[in-house]
């Protein structure tokens, strides 16, 4: 039941999850080492793999801007308080590990609705002994339920950072921007917005490539343009566009991505390509290699 993530029994989760299609949270989980996946995401992260061999940095670029914009907010501008809608499976650091790092007070906040993330919620769930960390089960398309389950750990009259990193890409063009409006809206002022976005207006040829592999396997996003996402920040009055705007996510306030695992050379060669990823070092991406817009905002 949405908002009441944790009282779902084992069986009725195992029931939800279908093994026979794809899931984009569990294909994101492939490219980032993640091991909540299952063959048919791996068959599908592989042929996203064959259509852009540098794919990968899209997503684990994705990961590193949420990573720079937790740490941003929670250092500079002294964010407590998360919401992270479209959370996907807990792979590496997470949120809560980020923001409670530098603030061990802060709140945080989970939404996802894939029964895979909800039966790992408890590997979420572990918060800091100052802080607190919670999970709600709902759809991105329900902000109204969002905001009320929500409210149980935000307090909404302080300053939270929304974000909506790699979803609204799955969300239609009127939905998606109606839904960042109202999940804004009930924001305090000082609080902020933050959000990435598969775009097919910096590299069309790969971008549409991937689009087709996972398009075949049953489930589609929408490409937006930089003025598309631009406008999810500008269509809602009393909210800035902070610096540098909207750019591909290497860019935005770059960086170095902390370093890989280690592996032995002789054992990493005997790896598959998806089983390489992990171990792969991001920092020698190129502005060829991405296809993600990020940007951040205050209201």
């Amino acid at each position: 039941m949405p908002g009441d993530a944790l009282s779902n029994d084992p069986a009725e989760l195992r029931r939800r999850i279908d093994t026979t299609k794809a899931h984009p949270a569990r294909v994101y989980d492939v490219f980032l080492g993640g091991k909540d996946n299952y063959p048919i995401d791996r068959a599908a992260a592989a042929a996203g793999l064959a259509a852009n061999p540098r794919g990968y940095l899209d997503v684990r670029h994705n990961r590193d801007f949420m990573r720079r914009a937790v740490t941003r907010l929670a250092t500079e501008d002294g964010v407590r308080q998360f919401l992270d809608v479209g959370t996907g499976l807990p792979t590496g650091e997470n949120v809560h590990q980020i923001a409670q790092r530098i603030n061990p007070d802060a709140r945080i906040v989970y939404v996802d609705h894939d029964p895979v993330v909800l039966a790992h919620a408890r590997a979420l769930l572990t918060s800091g002994p100052e802080g607190r960390t919670d999970y709600i089960d709902a759809d991105l398309r329900e902000p109204a339920t969002i905001l009320e389950q929500a409210a149980k750990t935000i307090d909404f009259d302080q300053p939270v950072a929304l974000i909506l990193a790699a979803i609204l890409h799955f969300v239609e063009d009127d939905q998606a921007y109606a839904v960042v409006r109202e999940l804004v809206d009930a924001l305090p002022p000082g609080s902020r917005l933050v959000l990435s976005h598969l775009t097919d207006e910096l590299h069309p040829e790969p971008a549409r490539a991937v689009q087709r592999t996972y398009t075949e396997r049953g489930f589609t996003f929408v490409f937006r343009s930089k003025a598309e996402v631009e406008r999810l920040f500008t269509d809602i009055p009393g909210v800035t566009l902070d610096e540098p705007g909207v750019v591909p996510v290497h860019h935005w306030h770059p960086d170095p991505a902390p370093a890989p695992p280690a592996i032995d050379p002789d054992e990493f060669e005997q790896l598959d390509d998806i089983e390489k990823i992990r171990y792969r070092d991001i920092n020698d991406v190129t502005d060829a290699d991405i296809n993600v817009y990020g940007a951040a905002g205050r209201k």
